[in-house]
């Protein structure tokens, strides 16, 4: 129980990544990637069940190992390409209340954010418990204006590509923001009527940009490995 609330941690992690094989158990610095989100969720000292959903019995006992719990597998119609987070999400909670285990919210932390760390959580879930919010998703900053992206032709002509209006200096364009993946925390009972993080009464908690990696290949691995070695460092010299 965190301030008089029942909140549920859903780390979501099937098998068959195709970009980057095995990539939420991969070794990152030594360490299964999963295991950056477990032990980020079991720090933050919030969350009455820290729930891994997985189809693979090898991902299960990994994600054991560091502190999650695992009570049944993923069947394998949720464990395609095409399965969407809402089937998984729904499908747990259902599962969960079955066993006579019910939440007040839940919060998504996907296994590809390893910078993500139990302060972000702790003060998303602030945000949205001191507001008296529905939801909290966190964003990153772009780091560049949408005004200078276009589609190209096939002829690859830029003809037209910017529009005079857009022809500003970087100090004059707006600031845009990006979802970057680390956290979507809701009400469960929002969910389960409206299906959507982004309603009236939803708002962005704001993340660093270099905490907010997502790692989708292994151009996004190589990137985490050496800003987590500089993260070590700067502990190191405390």
């Amino acid at each position: 129980m965190y301030k008089g609330k029942k909140i549920l941690a859903i780390i979501p992690a099937r098998s068959g990544s195709k970009g980057l094989r095995d990539k939420n158990i991969k070794l990152l610095n030594g360490k299964p990637l999963i295991a950056y989100t477990i032990e980020a969720a079991v720090k933050s000292n919030i969350f009455e069940d820290i729930i891994v959903s997985t189809d693979s019995v090898k991902y299960a006992d990994i994600s054991k190992e560091y502190g999650a719990d695992v009570p049944f597998l993923r069947e394998e119609s949720l464990a395609s390409d095409i399965a969407t987070t809402e089937a998984v999400v729904i499908d747990m909670i259902e599962k969960l209340k079955l066993m006579n285990k019910e939440y007040d919210y839940f919060v998504i932390l996907q296994p590809t954010s390893p910078l993500r760390d139990s302060n972000n959580i702790k003060e998303a879930i602030d945000l949205l418990l001191d507001n008296n919010l529905k939801s909290v998703v966190s964003v990153s900053k772009a780091e560049h204006s949408l005004t200078i992206y276009n589609t190209l032709k096939e002829d690859l002509s830029l003809e037209g590509f910017l529009k005079k209006s857009d022809n500003k200096r970087r100090q004059e364009l707006d600031t845009y923001y990006r979802i970057n993946g680390a956290i979507y925390i809701i009400e469960i009972n929002e969910y389960l009527i409206n299906k959507n993080f982004y309603g009236e009464r939803s708002r962005a908690y704001i993340m660093d940009n270099k905490d907010s990696i997502d790692i989708d290949n292994d151009l996004d691995f190589k990137i985490a490995e050496l800003l987590l070695k500089d993260n070590n460092k700067v502990r190191l010299k405390k």
